[in-house]
């Protein structure tokens, strides 16, 4: 498994990646709340986290590196010790490496013959007066 980064765990929990961002960091709040599983016991080893601690504080605030990288440490250390956990977030780190962190657009035309064609990101309260023939 890739490890999973600090920056991108603080990336997804300050809300990067938009709608798929968001949906990324629930998936990772839902995960790190499954019970604890090792071998026939689901209670969570002594000095071990389960990871929700970390999650909340980084979630409380997602600028401070020093959470982020807790909460990676944590999920690392949790995924070692339960091999389910362990399978969960790899599916989980696979789905949340597709969300786009850079804030970069890719938009790609072509074919035909195009007239007002207008690229971005993120519009909002905009009008366009565009006249027709």
């Amino acid at each position: 498994m890739d490890p999973i980064t600090a920056a991108a765990l603080a990336a997804l929990a300050g809300g990067v990646g938009g709608e798929a961002g968001h949906h990324a960091w629930q998936g990772l709040t839902a995960l790190v709340r499954r019970p604890f599983r090792r071998g026939e016991s689901e209670e969570t080893p002594p000095g071990v986290s389960s990871s929700q601690p970390e999650l909340a504080s980084l979630e409380a605030d997602p600028t401070d590196p020093m959470r982020a990288q807790a909460l990676a440490t944590a999920l690392g250390v949790r995924a070692a010790l339960d091999a389910e956990f362990r399978g969960l977030l790899e599916e989980w780190w696979q789905r949340a490496q597709t969300v786009s962190s850079s804030g970069e657009v890719h938009n790609h035309i072509s074919g035909g013959t195009q007239r007002e064609v207008l690229q971005g990101r993120d519009f909002s309260n905009i009008t366009f007066n565009v006249p027709t023939d």
